[in-house]
């Protein structure tokens, strides 16, 4: 049996970036959620930053890639970071989110990683959506655009 303090710290750093891509239908502001985990899992269009690729490219391709749409960056809304175990190894990963105005595309889930991909009303999004620090950036938008008069 190998104790704890033998065994090598297996940790590594992950950068990620995506979005909360948007629309106003009928005076309704409207975002998309992907789902994983066969469904049970509802979150934010989101994946990994290529070398030399900035955040904001990579958002706006994990989003297309996910999702189907395209569209324009508004704003960077948050960085978020969590830990998760990969074998192994503890993996700890920053998030950069963006606030994106959706310009074009109908929603097609990419079959590869997502199980489906559907538009919500902003509180519907809410609470489906299954991860704390998602549902503080949906708020934070939420805030944003009744600020705004948009909601």
């Amino acid at each position: 049996m190998t104790s704890r303090a033998n065994r090598p710290n297996l940790h590594r750093t992950a950068y990620s970036a995506g979005g909360i891509i948007y629309r106003v239908r009928e005076a309704r502001i409207e975002v998309v959620l992907i789902a994983t985990d066969h469904g049970g899992r509802w979150g934010l269009p989101k994946g990994h930053v290529n070398r030399g690729e900035t955040a904001e490219a990579a958002a706006l391709r994990e989003v297309a890639e996910e999702t189907g749409l395209t569209g324009e960056i508004v704003r960077h809304l948050a960085t978020i970071e969590y830990w998760f175990r990969a074998g192994p190894s503890r993996i700890h990963k920053y998030v950069d989110l963006f606030l994106i105005r959706y310009a074009s595309g109908d929603v097609c889930p990419q079959e590869a990683e997502v199980d489906d991909a559907r538009w919500f009303s902003l509180g519907e999004a809410l609470r489906l959506v299954s991860f704390e620090r998602e549902r503080d950036v949906l708020n934070k938008v939420a805030d944003m655009m009744t600020g705004a008069g948009i909601a």
